[in-house]
């Protein structure tokens, strides 16, 4: 009996309601229908008022028979429904079911009945559910600091939208770089009916630094502690979860556990699944006091508004301080102190069943948990070895969590009908500037390409650089998709600066990048390259928009705009920060040109000075780049002149001029109307000649293109006519747009573009 859950127990005493009642009914009305061993007719028409037997009291009595019987019966007839409608809300009907109420697997409040309802398989016999409303939000809350968090928080979020059917609030509690990552993030991947509010983790330090942990989370490991604190005091109830989770089905079921809760339960946690509280991992092992196993806090369900009566931050906080008298520190962060307040009330916990939190660590017993695919709810990847553990079904657990990391999260920003969205003013602003384009216009895939928001996730891999205090220090901006990667390795040999790049990457190419980024030891060793992944989306290469992307994210006073298959000269980084301070570029409005040179050679002895440069170029090893295809892209560069220039010069802008320059940080954005090959440096070039920048080419600087195979998007414009008069069309509008901004003086743009 003790595999018997509640619900279970509920549902045998129903049926046996609706099959006993209405027999011991009917025996007891049949019995009373006798009177001296003959029948006594119930029916109206059969009443004999005239008889001697019939009296005035069995007249009444019988009355009161028929009303107790029909009586009988409605009750049965409620009961019979009630017994209907929870079988039709087992699991084996629900997959399918898309309604507003979710089936929920009861928790037992003891671990011998979990087990025994583990093998009986996870279905709603367990009792019958209650409902969460379609529309109802869903609160959940996750502490989160640091590069490699934010992306594990991503796959987990990921995760949660592709099940849900109700509106969700994440409550994050990141530290600065988490917030700045993820605030672009979600700023720009939109998603209908999802809100989300950040909690300054670096705040809350002082609230938990006065406990020694030995867990790898560190101090953030210990701020789900003060979550009563923190949270607004309005907010009743919430779900906490660990970074490294991974969702199997909606969280609303998970959410619906909540009105389970009885009496004084206030946490909702699954048992621990390894035998670390046990204390028989090896030799002399103590670990924190627990009930039993004790507890895993990778999942938490926490009524805040009881906890908060409850006096939890003073109730944590006393039993921490006696345990650390003896204990010296945590070895499991928050779990350990969680655990030792429940060891001391064990009415504060409602167990929830073990499919709600299966533990992927080492030697743990996680597969007791499921029998099937089906039974898998939740799952966490708490071990430091993460996709690396031991476990009987590793490989399906991360096949699933793969499944999530590579998912395009563009298909996730799919409405909830029915469900009221709050107003978003860039959502609102988007809707009507899209909808003021033509969509009969032949370049309508162009201007909406302008307005198309992109997802974008800012320091992909960790980034650790402090500009040099000078203020001299000049940032590497370049762009690139996944077929240049190969490039960034030569780059950062030859560039020891910082460098900010922008990948266009869909969620599968930015994974690619990721195990080849970890799997170079040069790309490693450097943390002072900013890696920004702008997610695919739409039919053009939005180089201006990853340009700017690139450029809004340094931190040095200087950036020198270039191009993914350009290897600087060695020395550039040093040489250029000389030439900021010579040429006063903190004072004036200069762009420093460094000279562009290509090879057709995949293999090249790169120059390592002018003289060797030179001398290829006489040898013809080297030319000036593009001069056999776009002269006048660096015609003004003035090459017969560098060749023996010992000093700076300054040249004019021409028609077509397209440089790599050296800016200030303030230099104005590119043009997003700009996609694809064509006009993308050439309209910059001619608004920073419109704001009155100088041009100044640097004599002892140069740069050398490396050959490649054609873009997609040249590819295009070489054989697409329609693409062509698209361009056309764009660099027409924008030179109105640039008389209109600069008036007068911008006309020579326009008389330059006729002449040219």
């Amino acid at each position: 009996m003790l595999g018997i859950c509640r619900g279970r127990r509920k549902f045998l005493a129903a049926s046996l309601t609706v099959l006993f009642v209405p027999a011991i009914t009917w025996i007891y009305l049949f019995a009373g229908s006798f009177e001296d061993g003959k029948a006594v007719s119930l029916s109206p028409l059969e009443s004999q008022p005239h008889s001697p037997r019939y009296t005035a009291s069995s007249q009444r009595e019988r009355e009161s028979l028929e009303v107790r019987m029909r009586e009988v019966e409605e009750e049965n007839r409620v009961l019979r429904k009630q017994l209907s409608l929870a079988q039709s809300r087992s699991p084996s009907h629900h997959r399918g079911n898309h309604s507003k109420t979710y089936s929920m697997e009861e928790g037992t409040g003891d671990s011998e009945s979990l087990r025994a309802g583990i093998v009986a398989g996870n279905s709603s016999e367990c009792g019958q559910q209650p409902a969460v409303e379609k529309c109802e939000t869903i609160h959940v809350a996750i502490v989160c600091a640091g590069y490699n968090a934010s992306r594990d928080v991503v796959t987990l979020v990921k995760s949660v939208l592709f099940h849900r059917r109700n509106p969700l609030h994440f409550h994050l509690i990141a530290d600065a770089i988490a917030k700045q990552i993820l605030a672009t993030l979600f700023q720009t991947w939109m998603v209908p009916a999802v809100r989300i509010d950040f909690y300054d983790a670096d705040e809350l330090k002082s609230e938990v630094s006065w406990i020694p942990n030995k867990h790898y989370s560190g101090i953030y490991g210990l701020m789900k502690l003060v979550l009563t604190k923190t949270l607004p005091s309005n907010l009743e109830r919430v779900i906490v979860l660990d970074t490294d989770i991974t969702f199997a089905t909606d969280i609303a079921e998970l959410w619906a556990v909540f009105h389970k809760f009885k009496g004084q339960q206030v946490l909702g946690l699954v048992e621990n699944q390894s035998d670390w509280y046990l204390g028989n991992l090896w030799k002399n092992h103590r670990p924190w006091p627990a009930l039993g196993r004790g507890y895993n806090t990778g999942v938490i369900l926490l009524l805040l508004d009881k906890l908060r009566k409850m006096k939890w931050e003073q109730m944590w906080r006393l039993t921490a301080e006696r345990e650390l008298m003896s204990m010296l520190s945590t070895s499991l962060a928050d779990q350990d102190i969680f655990n030792a307040v429940i060891k001391q009330n064990p009415f504060l916990v409602y167990q929830l069943p073990c499919f709600w939190n299966v533990q992927l660590s080492d030697h743990t017993r996680s597969e007791q948990c499921y029998r099937d695919v089906s039974d898998l709810k939740v799952i966490h990847w708490n071990s430091p070895k993460k996709l690396r553990v031991k476990n009987k079904h590793v490989e399906f657990f991360r096949n699933l969590y793969l499944t999530f990391l590579e998912y395009d999260g563009n298909l996730l920003r799919r409405e909830l009908f029915g469900c009221p969205s709050e107003a978003d003013v860039n959502s609102e602003n988007l809707q009507k500037q899209l909808s003021e384009l033509d969509e009969d216009d032949l370049c309508y895939e162009f201007r909406r390409e302008r307005f198309t928001v992109h997802r974008t996730h800012l320091y992909f891999l960790h980034y650790e650089y402090e500009p040099a205090s000078d203020n001299t220090d000049v940032t590497l901006v370049a762009q690139l998709s996944m077929d240049r990667l190969q490039m960034l390795e030569a780059i950062c040999k030859h560039w020891e600066g910082p460098i900010s790049l922008a990948l266009y990457l869909s969620d599968a190419e930015a994974q690619q990048f990721l195990r080849y980024a970890q799997g170079s030891e040069v790309l490693m060793s450097r943390h002072n390259v900013g890696y920004h992944i702008v997610y695919k989306e739409g039919q053009f290469y939005p180089v201006n928009l990853l340009r700017n992307v690139a450029m809004k994210h340094i931190s040095t006073p200087y950036m020198f705009l270039s191009d993914i298959d350009f290897l600087p000269m060695y020395g550039l980084y040093e040489y250029l920060r000389k030439s900021v301070i010579q040429l006063d570029l903190a004072n004036t409005k200069k762009a420093l040109i460094v000279p562009a040179f290509e090879t057709l050679r995949y293999r090249l002895s790169f120059p390592k000075s002018k003289a060797e440069l030179l001398s290829m170029l006489d040898m013809g090893t080297l030319f000036t780049f593009r001069y056999h295809v776009w002269t006048k892209g660096h015609a003004p560069t003035n090459f017969a002149k560098w060749r023996t220039a010992t000093t700076p010069y300054r040249v004019e802008w021409e028609a077509d001029f397209e440089p790599y320059v050296v800016v200030r940080k303030d230099c104005p954005e590119y043009d997003r109307r700009f996609v694809g090959f064509g006009w993308n440096k050439v309209a910059h070039i001619m608004e920073l000649d419109a704001q009155e920048y100088e041009f100044t080419v640097l004599p002892n600087a140069y740069m050398i293109h490396m050959p490649h195979a054609p873009s997609f998007d040249i590819t295009k414009f070489r054989s697409n006519k329609q693409y062509r008069i698209c361009l056309k069309t764009l660099k027409e509008e924008f030179q109105q747009d640039m008389s209109r901004h600069y008036g007068f003086a911008a006309l020579k743009y326009l008389t330059a573009e006729n002449n040219s």
